[in-house]
């Protein structure tokens, strides 16, 4: 943490301006964003140092959360319990004992994750009631490490989307530009994230869902290795999160940082938590033009380009490469496996968690007009996938896609592929259907999962971390995708990419009164 912060910190402890009614004064404004500007690590060290007391930011978190509520950030939040949760880290920390290497962290998981204390509803009316009896290893995992649940995130859905404006709970904004779509469907998380709501979150990702919207709203966003966290890549693992499809579906975590990002990673796999040296110079990034770079939003183009040029000047060499038939790999295994599996892992995930809703019952109610035109039509209607495609999806085209990759990084020697995350940034809410992108009206959620898609079918990790802003002050996102299981690697060379880049300027959402 830099000194002028742990110093401001020990100044707000021992003046008494940490109690946990100052996060509600309107008297210290300055010294609230002071403490709002704590990235996780930062905050968890000033925790555990006894610079800030975790009631005292749950608080100020709180009063953030509230001020913001125009965000439509939350789905579910329970304030008393933070601030219990909260009280208990105090109190363990006085007694000399740490909960864990999240000891005291508030953190925002997205509405279809099973928690036990509060409802996951997957943004949709049939799951309102949904209370699990228990949380998903995930989230389990977090708060066994200290971490304490600070709400429940709104998101696209049921995840069938990426602009995350919800039918039923209504859209979430970019705090960037309230006018725009923070993207999805992890969208609350990211948005909530970069808003200061929280340091930190958990989402989920089955074809870029916590990879755009970090790249939408500025904050770095990560998809593991498919199956690399408990629970998850099988189908006993959709009885834990709401699923799309349990081949694609994956958690991974949102942060304001890489470190805060592998921190989450390293206490949901129980593995170390330093993260290895990647030394800029002499990192190999492929470029794969063809299938990333064509037809971008020219002043997301105009931002990617100098990224890339900073990262040479930086000493990465950036390999020119080509992913043969990536584009028909990709399309070969993306929607057949997803809408089919859709079909068959939503009914077990609603009896498994005695929902006592069918997914007939659950898609009659959902209330967003382009997913249930996509359940209707494609996952219990005529258009729906026959089980020949989707057999020849999961074992001729995925494992080609797969190789196609493996290839890339071997024949190549590379650390990783960088791309831009998305193709355009944050367009306006409400254009669900449609974008426009160099004059063009396009497919809103196929052009924003163009590039994020197939690293997602292949199963690979990718993590985007943001670059710059374009001239109307939208964020933009560069992507690393790494081999299969190279995860704490990739990380290791995000971290090294964003040191070039740093943070990027806080929003500045107008406040409810």
């Amino acid at each position: 943490m830099r000194s002028s912060r742990r110093g401001f910190l020990k100044f707000l402890v021992t003046s008494g301006l940490a109690g946990p009614g100052w996060a509600f004064a309107g008297a210290a404004p300055a010294a609230r964003g002071e403490v709002l500007e704590l990235t996780a690590t930062e905050a968890l060290s000033a925790i555990a140092a006894g610079d800030l007391r975790a009631e005292t930011y749950a608080a100020i978190l709180l009063g953030r959360a509230r001020s913001l509520r125009n965000l439509n950030v939350l789905i579910a939040q329970d304030p008393e319990q933070v601030l219990q949760a909260a009280r208990a880290a105090d109190k363990a920390r006085a007694h000399g004992h740490l909960l864990g290497p999240l000891h005291g962290l508030p953190l925002l998981i997205k509405d279809n994750i099973n928690s036990a204390t509060l409802p996951t509803t997957a943004g949709t009316p049939s799951l309102i009631g949904n209370r699990p009896r228990a949380n998903a290893h995930v989230l389990d995992a977090l708060l066994r490490a200290g971490g304490i649940l600070f709400g429940k995130a709104n998101m696209h859905e049921l995840a069938f989307g990426i602009t995350s404006n919800n039918g039923a709970f209504g859209p979430v904004r970019n705090p960037y530009d309230l006018s725009k779509i923070p993207g999805g469907s992890s969208g609350g998380n990211a948005a909530g994230v970069a808003a200061r709501f929280a340091p930190a979150g958990i989402g989920s990702d089955t074809g870029g869902s916590t990879r755009i919207p970090a790249a939408l709203c500025g904050v770095v966003g990560f998809r593991p290795t498919v199956g690399r966290y408990a629970g998850t890549g099988t189908l006993a693992g959709v009885r834990e999160v709401v699923p799309i499809a349990h081949t694609r579906d994956t958690p991974g975590p949102i942060a304001r940082s890489v470190a805060d990002v592998a921190l989450l990673d390293a206490v949901i796999t129980g593995e170390p938590l330093a993260l290895p040296r990647a030394d800029l110079r002499g990192l190999r990034l492929g470029v794969a033009r063809r299938s990333f770079f064509a037809d971008l939003d020219p002043e997301l183009e105009e931002v990617v380009d100098e990224a890339l040029r900073r990262l040479q000047d930086g000493g990465v060499v950036l390999v020119e490469v080509d992913i043969p038939n990536l584009e028909n790999l990709n399309a070969g295994v993306g929607f057949p496996v997803a809408l089919f599996e859709a079909g068959t892992d939503l009914p077990v995930y609603l009896e498994a968690n005695h929902t006592g809703v069918t997914l007939e019952e659950l898609v009659g109610a959902i209330a967003s007009p382009d997913v249930k035109a996509i359940f209707e039509q494609s996952i219990i209607g005529p258009g729906a996938i026959p089980e020949s495609v989707y057999r020849e999806a999961i074992e001729v085209f995925r494992p080609q896609l797969q190789a196609a990759y493996q290839r890339s990084f071997d024949e190549h020697a590379l650390d990783a592929l960088v791309f831009p995350t998305t193709p355009l940034p944050a367009r306006p809410i409400g254009q669900d259907q449609t974008v426009e992108l160099n004059g063009r009206q396009v497919s809103t959620l196929l052009t924003y999962i163009r590039h994020t898609d197939p690293g997602s079918n292949a199963g690979i990790p990718g993590v985007s971390v943001p670059v710059g802003m374009t001239g109307d002050g939208l964020p933009v996102g560069l992507e690393l995708d790494g081999p299969a299981g190279s995860d704490r690697r990739l990380l290791a060379v995000a971290r090294a990419v964003e040191t070039v880049f740093g943070f990027l300027p806080a929003p500045r959402p107008a406040r409810e009164r």
